[in-house]
């Protein structure tokens, strides 16, 4: 259909494909490469727990997988927070200054932050934080109730306040484009569902509930979060909670 042939998405697939010619021809990108890790420094730092392992079988946890939209009131565990955050960017070896982790990532180069918006977590305050991933914690960015906040910048979607804590994953292009160029576009979002599909069967697990949410104001979460849209911008979303 001519709107499609039309569309921005598909002139990007279009132009981003790989052919045995244009690989040898096509005239490399420049793009300056960015700092492998995020920290805020200064920040007030939340040690987490030693992630727990669960006995479920990944067979029946692949098999009993749904997302889950209506939670219950009450308070997940910071221990169950810190297991679904291993499971999303937990570091489990390394290859010279590669930390490898529990999701892949196109050449190890890992675009992907993670942020949280925290409801009701056993032990944590409310408030905005962001994962380190180096260190294995958590740093506050802004203390307080967000979760209204944030679901009005996703559309209304209630999981955004209703779930007990919310992930949200930035993405930092140029780690990856630096050696993929515009063809990383297509890598970065392949990384972030690696990611979330993971906190996904995380969550099912430890008998939580998790939806994916991909539908939201893109500047307006940048804003909410301090991000500049640009060198680093919000992609995706995961909200976690106790089932109904």
């Amino acid at each position: 259909m001519p709107e499609y042939r039309d569309s921005p998405g598909f002139k990007y697939l279009q132009l981003s494909k790989h052919t045995r010619q244009e690989l040898f021809e096509r005239k490399r990108e420049q793009i300056a490469p960015a700092e492998q890790f995020k920290q805020y420094s200064g920040a007030q730092i939340v040690e987490l727990p030693s992630p727990a392992p669960s006995d479920s079988s990944i067979w029946d946890t692949l098999k009993n997988r749904r997302s889950v939209r209506k939670y219950k009131d009450g308070a997940i565990d910071v221990n169950e927070l810190s297991a679904l955050l291993w499971a999303a960017q937990g570091i489990t070896g390394s290859i010279g200054n590669y930390l490898l982790r529990t999701a892949p990532s196109a050449g190890a180069l890992y675009p992907i932050e993670t942020y949280l918006c925290v409801n009701s977590v056993a032990g944590l305050s409310p408030g905005l934080y962001h994962y380190n991933v180096a260190f294995s914690h958590l740093e506050l960015l802004a203390q307080g109730e967000f979760g209204k906040e944030l679901g009005e910048r996703s559309m209304g979607q209630p999981m955004c306040w209703r779930g007990q804590v919310v992930f949200v994953w930035s993405a930092v292009p140029r780690r990856t484009m630096s050696k993929y160029g515009s063809r990383g576009i297509r890598y970065i979002f392949m990384d972030v569902a690696h990611i979330c599909q993971n906190v996904l069967l995380a969550a099912e697990a430890l008998g939580l509930g998790a939806c994916p949410i991909g539908a939201f104001f893109d500047d307006e979460l940048n804003h909410l979060f301090q991000l500049d849209g640009q060198e680093e911008t919000v992609i995706y979303m995961a909200s976690v909670g106790l089932p109904k």
